[in-house]
């Protein structure tokens, strides 16, 4: 079982706990990370997600996930990058670029807050260090090919903002 705190608007902790798969109350938000990764050629690690995922099996996207009760932005992508891709990050290396509270995405509301974080890392990646099995398999690429594969639906659809923001 999952648990995460839950914030109001304001990013401000409210002492409640949420379970993971049940309906976030109105007016409450979780902590999720978005944890983009570039090497020194302008490439970005993406990974494709295990055709077991519940939600968008064998897509294309970045590591991610929901921040876990207790933990703080930063914290929560650095584990996420160990669990999905099996790389540990060093926290000076990443800064958080973006963050967004209560998205809208095709139309669709998320009672989420995504904290947008960019690491620079040119290491290796080794699936068989990653602690769980959320990911199929990893590829470095540039935007332009990481845009193609969006375009081809290929690639977790929340993600579209990746192309348009200069920060990457």
């Amino acid at each position: 079982m999952e648990v995460w705190d839950l914030y109001n608007e304001r990013r401000e902790l409210t002492g409640r706990e949420h379970i993971r798969g049940e309906e976030i109350p109105q007016g409450y938000y979780h902590l999720v990370v978005h944890v983009w990764i570039k090497n020194r050629n302008g490439e970005y690690l993406i990974s494709q997600r295990s055709a077991d995922r519940p939600m968008h099996p064998l897509l294309w996207e970045c590591v991610g996930g929901s921040a876990l009760k207790g933990e703080d932005s930063l914290t929560a992508a650095l584990r996420e990058t160990e669990e999905e891709v099996g790389v540990r990050l060093s926290p000076k290396d990443g800064k958080l670029i973006h963050s967004v509270v209560g998205r809208v995405v095709d139309g669709v509301r998320f009672s989420d807050i995504v904290d947008v974080w960019l690491f620079e890392y040119d290491g290796q990646v080794d699936l068989r260090t990653a602690t769980t099995a959320e990911v199929a398999q990893t590829a470095w690429m540039k935007k332009p090919e990481i845009k193609e594969l969006f375009d081809k639906g290929e690639f977790v659809n929340t993600l579209g903002y990746f192309f348009e923001m200069d920060s990457f």
